[in-house]
């Protein structure tokens, strides 16, 4: 049987060759997206645990996001009920009160959770100082419920919604603590929990696709000259 033309191996190498740059690229890619996002999650993290300030009079929900903050005002009885779970705690629910603020303005802060047991429960109206960050979640998407007025029961923190609904600014301080305790009431602050930041999976997904790339042009290339072995 006659010799291997080198020739018919130029076309399998170099398309291996573009295969492996282009995934090896790609995975260098998610390294430097993976160095952006954790530089953006520490800027988030700091923000959060910063010394709050007094709540601004002009707000904007993009420069504002994570304030932290302190405002002073009434806690009104008027509620939305946001249905959550965990592990550590199982169904909860989060409670949304409508705040009237000392210069008049109308807000909303997320005072924490409670248990199910205690959603038919009234809470005392009151004046009270909160300490917390504003924040303008975004929860729902195509697979979340409907929400049940009649019921009272929401299945996401939809800012503009729930601001329609208690007839207040689409402002949201979620309480890191209160001046005034409710024992039935546990704060539930803002964390970066949720936030995505997937870019090393897809990195090592990305080199590893170039390892099995790697492994079968060699693979092809070896059956290549094995077939045409003298």
């Amino acid at each position: 049987m006659k010799g291997l033309d080198v020739r018919r191996l130029i076309l399998p190498l170099g398309f291996g060759i573009i295969g492996i740059v282009i995934l090896v690229s790609l995975g260098n890619w998610q390294m430097r997206r993976l160095e952006w996002k954790e530089d953006i999650l520490a800027q988030i993290d700091a923000r959060i645990a910063a010394d709050p300030v007094a709540l601004p009079e002009d707000i904007d929900p993009n420069a504002d996001r994570y304030l932290a903050v302190t405002a002073e005002g009434l806690m009104t009885t008027e509620e939305l009920h946001v249905y959550a779970s965990s592990k550590a705690t199982g169904a909860i629910y989060r409670v949304i009160a409508a705040f009237e603020l000392t210069d008049g303005r109308r807000i909303m802060v997320d005072r924490g959770w409670i248990k199910p047991e205690d959603k038919a429960s009234a809470r005392d109206e009151v004046d009270v100082r909160v300490e917390g960050n504003l924040h303008w979640p975004q929860e729902r998407d195509s697979y979340t419920p409907e929400n049940d007025l009649a019921a009272n029961i929401w299945f996401a923190r939809d800012v503009d919604a729930m601001a329609a609904a208690l007839n207040t600014a689409p402002i949201l301080i979620v309480a890191r603590k209160t001046s005034q305790i409710n024992p039935a009431v546990t704060p539930l602050p803002v964390t970066r929990t949720g936030i995505p930041n997937d870019h090393l999976n897809y990195a090592v997904t990305w080199y590893g696709l170039a390892l099995v790339w790697l492994a079968m042009t060699l693979y092809y290339l070896r059956r290549m000259r094995a077939k045409h072995k003298v």
